[in-house]
């Protein structure tokens, strides 16, 4: 097991092929601060780089998942007159870790129980698969203090629930509960808070298991679908499938298929 500091705002630990990282300022709703921003950005640089990673599970200690950004440091930097600066400098270094996440090999799945407000939601969104408790909420947030979104929330949000819906999730500064964010996209599945933890394992052993390349090769797919003509889609299609017919895992699940068994795929 490779771990980073357990004592981190985000802590990282990778085993058998699962990177699961942990929001971990309880204390705090998980707020969004340099330290946080500094231990997430440290994480998806350590799973970008290890390509024995095949699932990245994103969970959170405490009874709020992410309340978004930390207020504190915002008034004091508002004090100083430095908050504009202070902000361009935050969501640099967010932008760099979310997009690392984003278009790595690994498929992504989050754990939400609890609140989730501001740039916690743009975080949830970013996840391939959002797994959800009932006692689950997502707040707009970004009005009451007067601002816009960030962390790539219009974008992400905006893919996940289309665009009318969220317009109206941001223009109309909503708290949607669990059955609600479903019914909008923004989440996968709803599950007691009990079992949440098993249907996150679950989903991550399955892709830790699989064929890691054909994921990858999907996301792809997924991220350029609405953004080019359907030739241009069915040509990268075409390419990108010609190119893992060349991998071990595809041959291998030929072969189990032609052998009535079940495939044992390796990742490569």
């Amino acid at each position: 097991m490779k771990n980073c500091d357990k004592d981190s705002a985000v802590s990282l630990s990778v085993e058998n092929g699962i990177a699961t990282l942990c929001l971990n300022r309880p204390d705090a709703g998980n707020a969004i601060n340099k330290e946080f921003l500094d231990a997430f950005d440290e994480a998806t640089l350590i799973c970008g780089d290890d390509s024995n990673i095949r699932a990245v599970v994103i969970i959170a200690k405490g009874s709020k998942f992410c309340v978004g950004g930390d207020i504190q440091p915002m008034i004091d930097q508002h004090k100083s007159g430095t908050l504009s600066a202070y902000i361009r400098k935050s969501n640099a270094q967010v932008q760099g870790a979310l997009a690392r996440l984003y278009r790595m090999s690994a498929p992504s799945v989050v754990a939400v129980d609890g609140a989730v407000a501001g740039g916690g939601v743009s975080l949830v969104a970013s996840a391939d698969i959002v797994v959800a408790t009932d006692n689950a909420r997502f707040v707009c947030a970004y009005p009451g203090i007067g601002y816009c979104s960030d962390m790539g929330g219009s974008w992400m949000v905006t893919k996940r629930m289309g665009l009318s819906r969220a317009r109206r999730f941001y223009l109309m500064h909503e708290e949607l509960n669990a059955r609600e964010a479903e019914k909008a996209g923004l989440v996968d599945y709803v599950v007691d808070a009990e079992s949440v933890t098993g249907e996150v394992k679950k989903i991550a052993d399955r892709w830790a298991s699989g064929p890691t390349k054909a994921y990858s090769e999907i996301r792809q797919l997924m991220r350029c679908a609405d953004q080019t003509s359907y030739e241009t889609q069915m040509e990268l299609e075409t390419q990108l499938l010609a190119g893992l017919t060349k991998t071990a895992d595809a041959g291998e699940a030929l072969n189990a298929f032609m052998e009535k068994r079940e495939p044992r795929y390796q990742g490569t």
